[in-house]
Order: C-alpha cells, then sequence, then structure tokens
C-alpha cells in the first residue's frame, strides 16, 4: 500500500469515526473468513460495519477525527465496529458472537466523545434494543387512549339509545301535532287619565238658516199680510 492509498484509507476511517453513533474495539483473533462473513451480516441489520485496518492507520484517522481516546484500544490485533444505527443491537450482535464461538474479545469503545470500557460495552449489549423500546413506547401510549375510546364508544352508544326513547314516547320527530297559535288578544282602549274629561263627540254641524224651510206658522203670517 502506498502513500496515497494510506491517506485514502485514514480519510475514509477518519470519517466513519465521525459518522458513528458508536465504535466498537474487540480482538479478532481466532475468527475465520465465514464467522466474520456472519459477524458482518448480523451487524449490518443494526446499520454497523465490521472492519480490521492496520492500528497505525487507524490512529492517524482518530487523531484527524479528534477521537484520540480511541487509540487505547488498538493494541494486538483489533477490529473495529462503526455503528450508525442501533448501539445496543450492535453490541448485543457482538455479544452473541462471542457467547457462541468463544471469540471476540471486548477491548472497549468510544461514545458520544466519550472512551467506553469493556464492561460499559457488555451493559449496553444487555440493553432493549431500539426496536423494543418503541415497541414499549407504542404499547404505554396506546393503552390510555384505548381506555379513552372505549368510554367515549359507551357515551356516544347511551346517549344514542336514550334519543331513541323518546322518539318513539313521540316526544321529538315530525308526528307530534304542532300546537295551535293562540289569537292575538285585542288592543284595549286607553281609559282617560284621572282628573281628565272624557273626550266629547262632535256635535252635528247646523244647516245654514236661509236654507232651512220656513216654519209652518210663518208661511200663514206671510199669506195674510199679503192679503191686506
Amino acid at each position: 500500500m502506498d502513500r496515497t492509498q494510506k491517506a485514502a484509507v485514514i480519510d475514509e476511517v477518519a470519517q466513519q469515526i465521525q459518522e458513528a453513533e458508536a465504535i466498537y474495539a474487540v480482538d479478532y483473533r481466532g475468527a475465520s473468513v465465514p464467522q466474520a462473513a456472519e459477524l458482518r451480516a448480523r451487524l449490518r441489520e443494526a446499520d454497523a460495519t465490521f472492519r480490521v485496518v492496520k492500528n497505525t492507520l487507524t490512529e492517524r484517522a482518530a487523531d484527524k477525527a479528534g477521537a484520540e481516546g480511541l487509540k487505547a484500544y488498538l493494541d494486538g490485533p483489533t477490529a473495529l465496529t462503526f455503528v450508525r444505527g442501533d448501539a445496543a443491537a450492535a453490541a448485543k450482535a457482538l455479544s452473541d458472537f462471542r457467547r457462541a464461538s468463544g471469540l471476540l474479545e471486548f477491548k472497549g469503545g468510544w461514545m458520544n466523545s466519550e472512551p467506553l470500557s469493556p464492561e460499559q460495552m457488555d451493559a449496553i449489549a444487555r440493553l432493549p434494543t431500539r426496536e423494543v423500546l418503541y415497541g414499549r413506547l407504542v404499547g404505554m401510549v396506546a393503552s390510555p387512549l384505548t381506555g379513552l375510546a372505549s368510554a367515549l364508544n359507551g357515551l356516544i352508544g347511551g346517549l344514542a339509545r336514550q334519543l331513541s326513547q323518546i322518539a318513539d314516547q313521540g316526544l321529538v320527530g315530525g308526528d307530534a301535532p304542532a300546537p295551535a297559535a293562540e289569537a292575538p288578544p285585542a288592543p284595549a282602549e286607553e281609559a282617560p287619565a284621572a282628573g281628565e274629561a272624557a273626550p266629547e263627540e262632535p256635535a252635528a254641524e247646523a244647516a245654514p238658516a236661509e236654507d232651512s224651510p220656513p216654519a209652518e206658522g210663518d208661511t200663514d203670517s206671510q199669506t195674510e199680510t199679503e192679503k191686506e
């Protein structure tokens, strides 16, 4: 590997360190190629990558990525697991493989810009995976919602039954006769206020004197005057 290839590896590993949520260092001695391929497949499900790089190149990559604490675990044959997804699921995959094969001794790791001890890696492996935690959270949230939905359904059903009973009794609906409208009361005549005289009805106008016919006595007197 020439200088250019080494520089490319250092840059690639430094980028993986920066992008990883967690990094686990293990001693891979004794692992066969098929076993390593099986482990890579398990880690891929947790969005993690299993990689073996020369310690000298990994040290330079750790310096470039600002993860100097990771260099303490680069002693002897070392493989790094770069976790981008579920840190607990990746640690569990490593722990299960170690239990089944007797290989992959935990050296330590790096998480949240802090080093991890082998004991801390074991503790992380015993944590519930993200999928399990999501399932528990959904169950906790759904339980009160289910009770609320049942209560609302019972309330709506009871209201519907009450409305049905009222309708059967003819208290609601369009079949019941509407009450007859009452005629408005006649307006009462206003009585004159105390101390005021009742208004007089207007008297009939007298006919003009010149148009009225002469009385019977007046006709006789006129006739006698004319005779004299």
